[in-house]
């Protein structure tokens, strides 16, 4: 097996480390201070402990909700995606490039929430956490650098090319966001990171055709 590339890798450690610390008993008080909040003013929320803490938005949240995840198979998905495409991409981009864009999908998603909620349910004041905006970022670069690579998806049982793949699982998620399908997953935080990482390669490989 390949050795996993160093950024690829360092994700996926920070990730378990912290998914452990938040199951070590530390979880009410990294969801309240690090989870994604909705926009406006701080309001009383009942925790899953029964405390009441006044939490709102704060700037770093934007980034420090990818490194949080709600049970062991959210963890589970997100790592197994990170592993199994994040290290061809780090190689195809290198590993400061790979950073900037893992991380730019992962601010991509976290705009798309916070718009979503406070365009369409201003009403909702709930926590958002989980990588899958860059996982969803990774996702789509693959398809893009390997489009021919063979990938299996769930229910199906022959390896499908990864574009076709991959574009099929954003057209899924279009439409279980639009018809609301799958309450509490961030369908449109996904397809954030996805737009932002598709805008970005086409960038850079749009200077390299001028060059």
């Amino acid at each position: 097996m390949p050795r996993l590339p160093a950024v690829t890798r360092a994700l996926l450690i920070a990730n378990i480390a912290i998914f452990l610390l938040q199951m070590a008993g530390a979880d009410t008080a990294i969801i309240a201070r690090f989870a994604l909040w909705p926009l406006g003013p701080h309001q009383l929320v009942r925790m899953a402990d029964g405390s009441v803490m006044s939490l709102g938005f704060q700037p770093w949240q934007l980034i420090t909700y990818s490194f949080l995840h709600d049970g062991v198979p959210h963890i589970a998905f997100n790592m197994l995606a990170l592993w199994m495409f994040g290290g061809p991409v780090e190689n195809a981009l290198g590993a400061r490039r790979y950073t900037f864009y893992y991380f730019a999908c992962v601010l991509g998603a976290a705009f798309a929430q916070l718009a979503t909620i406070a365009l369409f349910s201003p009403q909702d004041f709930y926590a958002t956490l989980g990588a899958s905006g860059g996982i969803f970022g990774l996702l789509l670069a693959f398809a893009v650098l390997y489009p021919q690579a063979k990938v299996f998806l769930f229910l199906i049982p022959v390896p499908v090319p990864a574009r076709i793949a991959v574009v099929g699982y954003m057209i899924l998620e279009l439409y279980l966001g639009v018809t609301g399908t799958q309450a509490g997953v961030a369908h449109f935080a996904h397809l954030g990171g996805a737009v932002v990482g598709f805008a970005l390669i086409q960038y850079w490989r749009g200077r390299a055709r001028r060059r």
